[in-house]
């Protein structure tokens, strides 16, 4: 596929609408540090930082296809407590998501909870009841996914095992989607993918494969061998089969067989690497790709997600970048919102990284400005840039200023090495931004001390530094813009 064709498929995801079936859960994450075992066994003791949760299971498919720029419909059971509650909640609040969750009495919501410290788990709780639903449940989960397939072009079945897809559900589901004309796409469990006849394509890791073949699967004959199986005996369309280091393999009824190789990254966590799969095949149908197309963009979406800490997704910016389009270079995934650098700042520091922030207007970008980043990032793993935003830079520097955009003056920033992340902020100060994301470091010129930089006392209140850079004698926006205005004419700001 041209790089223009991925670019165009990207784009019309954006009108796509997937409905996601599956197990939801709620994964929650306890971050920490351990700096000593328990006296009482020998067990690393973990002094929690900070806690958060998000949607797990098939609601992290549903996170994936938001992500890419799609919408999804949710249909999933859950149970009537405070973690179903929770859940429901959270999805409410994901624009481009409409839930139809069903409430099953006596039923406990499945919460994974993972216990991290330096970027690796230590431990993960599981509570959750694990069993097929009740018959009138069961009724309503039809009704609901196939009242939706209206609005959908793709269905995607998350299968956890844990009931939402038991008995007969997957059977009818993918019955009815093949009657409205919609493929089906699903991310399978246990042995007999019998239940899964007529899905348009199945999406199991070597594991799985294995399993529900009966083969062995090592190399990419036998691996071959074991999906058509899989084709014969279940009557599934086509199998791509997730294969860890070695990429994705996709093998078709009608025959055909491409290898897509793995993307070259660092691996911090598969947590969640098949939901992002799924989903970014769905959405890519959706969209109205081919099979070999969708699992291209999968196998860079996975990628993606692997380097990452925790249940994660892949965004457009990082897929743009990943296949070096024009408009996704490298520096298109460091433009981020606010809660995106909080979440990113939030991973770094979990992989052992040291957290880096400076702030300005940048409004034309000096040797003195790249002088300063310099020194920042050298103090530090990861340098976060928090720019004014025009109204801001409007208010402190006066009319006539900015010279340059917000969005042109973030992406000179975000084209640097030294920067990492660009976040814009409307305040008069950054102080809200330095405290959502907690820099370990923080930056600005030598011309200030550390009483008068915004945010120090807050910093070195939990441990952080204040860094004061050396200053480059001789730059200046304002000297700069004065020297180009025609005589006379006074600068402002």
């Amino acid at each position: 596929m041209s790089d223009s064709g991925m670019e165009a498929l990207l784009a019309r995801i954006a009108g796509a609408r997937v409905l996601c079936v599956g197990d939801a859960m709620l994964d929650r994450f306890v971050y920490g540090a351990v700096d000593r075992i328990s006296p009482e066994a020998p067990i690393p003791v973990l002094h929690v930082g900070r806690e958060a949760a998000m949607p797990g299971g098939a609601g992290n498919v549903v996170r994936n296809v938001v992500a890419l720029g799609a919408q999804a419909g949710f249909v999933a059971p859950i149970g009537g407590d405070t973690a179903g509650g929770e859940l429901r909640s959270m999805l409410a609040a994901m624009a481009g998501v409409d839930a139809e969750l069903v409430e099953v009495a006596g039923r406990q919501t499945t919460v994974k909870t993972r216990y991290i410290a330096q970027g690796q788990q230590l431990l993960r709780a599981d509570s959750e009841t694990a069993g097929p639903v009740d018959a009138v449940a069961r009724s309503r989960l039809i009704e609901q996914a196939v009242a939706a397939m209206a609005s959908c072009q793709v269905v995607a079945l998350s299968d956890y095992g844990k009931g939402a897809l038991g008995e007969d559900v997957a059977e009818q589901i993918i019955a009815a989607a093949a009657r409205a004309g919609r493929p089906s796409v699903v991310d399978p469990k246990g042995a007999d993918y019998r239940r899964y006849a007529g899905a348009s394509v199945v999406t199991p890791n070597l594991r799985e494969l294995a399993l529900a073949s009966g083969m062995t699967v090592q190399g990419d004959e036998q691996v071959v061998a074991a999906a058509r199986r899989v084709i014969e005996t279940c009557g599934v369309g086509a199998v791509l089969a997730t294969r860890s280091a070695e990429g994705m393999s996709l093998i078709g009824r009608d025959g055909t067989v491409s290898h897509v190789r793995a993307q070259a990254r660092a691996v911090f966590d598969v947590a969640g690497a098949g939901d992002t799969v799924v989903a970014a095949v769905a959405a890519a149908l959706a969209a109205g790709a081919t099979l070999e197309q969708a699992a291209l963009l999968a196998n860079h979406a996975a990628a993606i997600v692997v380097g990452k800490i925790g249940t994660a997704v892949a965004t457009v910016p990082e897929l743009l970048a990943a296949f070096e389009l024009p408009g996704g270079v490298a520096h298109a995934a460091k433009l981020m919102t606010l809660d995106q650098a909080v979440e990113r700042a939030a991973r770094w520091r979990e992989a052992g990284q040291r957290v880096g922030f400076t702030n300005g207007c940048f409004d034309l970008l000096h040797p003195g400005h790249v002088s300063l980043l310099h020194q920042a990032r050298t103090a530090c793993d990861r340098l976060i840039v928090g720019i004014n935003s025009d109204a801001s830079v409007r208010r402190l520097k006066g009319e006539g200023r900015p010279v340059q955009s917000e969005a042109a003056r973030a992406a000179v920033l975000a084209s640097l090495s030294d920067v990492d992340a660009v976040v814009a902020f409307d305040d008069d100060t950054p102080l809200s931004l330095i405290e959502a994301v907690r820099p370990d470091l923080l930056v600005k010129g030598a011309d200030y001390t550390e009483e008068t930089v915004v945010g120090a006392p807050f910093v070195r209140g939990y441990g952080g530094r204040i860094l004061l850079a050396e200053l480059s004698p001789g730059h200046s926006t304002t000297a700069t813009i004065r020297r180009l205005r025609p005589a006379g004419q006074p600068a402002q700001g």
